[in-house]
């Protein structure tokens, strides 16, 4: 009988992971495509990617497939051919991590969503195949320098706190659905204005570009493949880097370096600092910027009340913050409580 899930506990998972002796390639890859069977094909995946030591966090739904993911370096060809042996996946891009300790998963989790992306939006007029305009990086450059554009961040704040384009508008959300609602009010009266819209690999921007198009946008344009392959392509063609700072992703390591620009603060202290964590106390955890000086006074905590309660041992999930969510547990929030300690 095919695994099609692991039982394993997450911290032996983690272990395993640390003691492996070879690399691990991690990278990521969206498809917007009709999968008239999401159950099925997510059982299939799985057998086959199990069998390969596979590890990472997809995403199916009718609509299609959003995958990171974690491939062991020996298994990358293999990996490929069984990519381009499915109807769905043939010839899918793969975005490859811009900065990469091969540690970014633990384990293989394929979950069924209604989309592959929660957009919120619930409207039978709405057509997410008319996009806006794909740019590469040189593209993309050049119409950042053209007069009247405007560059939109299409990521949630806590992302773009810690890098982003030069210029652009960085909306004050906690999800894309928050951010599909508040963008074209942003950008209300500037209908006709060049847009440039980035997200981290390009997902979110599918979605993005069409409803700005619906919502009467004319001149809609979108980073092809991302932050991930922005990173990549200035590289190797030695084109200026107008991304500053860290990359957000979505996986243990929580960011990947584009320059050493440091824009975020920690947010107990102040200092300069981009390092996201979460709170050591797992029945919190929540996500935050810490600097190294507060993570060793807090032994990784949030604050003195986790700190205290992770002193204790275990605790009663009573105590857990009631939406430990980052932005809704804000920065002045944490350094109050500090400064009363």
């Amino acid at each position: 009988m095919a695994v099609l899930h692991n039982p394993v506990n997450r911290e032996v998972l983690r272990k395993q992971l640390m003691e492996e002796t070879f690399h691990r390639v991690t990278l990521s890859f969206y498809r917007y495509v009709r999968i008239p069977d999401p159950p099925n094909f997510r059982d299939q995946l799985y057998s086959e990617w199990h069998a390969l030591g596979c590890f990472g966090r997809i995403y199916l739904a009718h609509e299609g497939i959003n995958a990171q993911m974690s491939i062991p370096e020996h298994a990358m060809d293999a990996f490929r051919e069984n990519l381009q042996q499915n109807e769905y996946l043939q010839g899918i891009p793969l975005k490859i991590a811009v900065e990469d300790d091969g540690k970014s998963f633990y384990k293989l989790t394929l979950k069924i969503r209604s989309k592959i992306v929660a957009d919120g939006i619930d409207d039978p007029a709405f057509d997410s195949s008319k996009v806006g305009r794909h740019l590469n990086a040189a593209e993309f450059n050049a119409a950042m320098e053209e007069p009247g554009t405007l560059v939109v961040d299409m990521r949630n704040h806590y992302e773009s706190k810690i890098g982003h384009f030069e210029g652009a508008i960085l909306p004050d959300v906690d999800t894309f659905r928050e951010e599909l609602e508040q963008v074209p009010r942003l950008l209300a009266g500037q209908e006709d204005r060049k847009i440039l819209l980035y997200c981290t690999g390009g997902i979110r921007c599918e979605k993005a570009s069409a409803w700005l198009k619906y919502k009467g946008f004319t001149d809609v344009n979108q980073l092809h493949g991302g932050i991930i392959d922005y990173a990549h392509q200035i590289r190797e063609q030695g084109l200026p880097n107008k991304f500053k700072g860290r990359n957000f992703v979505f996986d243990e390591r929580m960011g990947e370096r584009i320059t050493e620009d440091v824009l975020g603060n920690c947010d107990l202290c102040g200092e300069p600092c981009d390092h996201y964590t979460n709170c050591a106390r797992k029945a919190c955890h929540q996500l935050f910027i810490q600097c190294p000086a507060c993570s060793e006074r807090l032994n990784g905590c949030c604050g003195p009340t986790c700190q205290e309660l992770l002193d204790q041992g275990p605790t009663d999930e009573a105590t857990k913050p009631t939406n430990p969510h980052l932005g809704k547990y804000t920065k002045g929030r944490l350094k109050k409580e500090n400064q009363k300690n």
